[in-house]
């Protein structure tokens, strides 16, 4: 199993889903959505594996969405467009993002619920 976590080391919610993580004796790779975004490329490959909408992938309550006025800005959007908006700047991306991949699976989630994030982790997916 290949566990990847995106994150932003000063968010709350991310050091809370590390610990779970530890808790259960595993070790992610860990990637910085501040320091290193996600490329379009990967974003499209987290999103479709995801199956959530791709407003699902912005931080709405961010400084970069208010202050870049994307409320207004995504319903119009393409996910092609979505997701180079949001390569183009890691705090816009919703954190944190669970990709865990067990051979050809792959299974994505956007934000931290345990619950979700037990399901993923023994195999049942969302």
């Amino acid at each position: 199993m290949d566990i990847v976590v995106y994150h932003y080391s000063g968010c709350s919610t991310c050091k809370k889903a590390r610990r779970y993580l530890e808790g259960r004796g595993l070790t992610p790779t860990l990637v910085d959505l501040k320091a290193s975004p996600p490329s379009a490329a990967t974003l499209a490959e987290l999103h479709a594996a995801s199956g959530l909408p791709v407003k699902k992938f912005f931080n709405t309550s961010g400084r970069s969405y208010r202050g870049g006025g994307w409320k207004d800005k995504l319903p119009d959007l393409t996910d092609a467009a979505a997701h180079e908006a949001l390569a183009a700047d890691g705090m816009l991306i919703k954190r944190p993002i669970l990709s865990v991949r067990r051979g050809d699976a792959h299974a994505v989630t956007v934000g931290f619920k345990d619950a979700v994030w037990n399901g993923i982790l023994d195999g049942g997916g969302q």
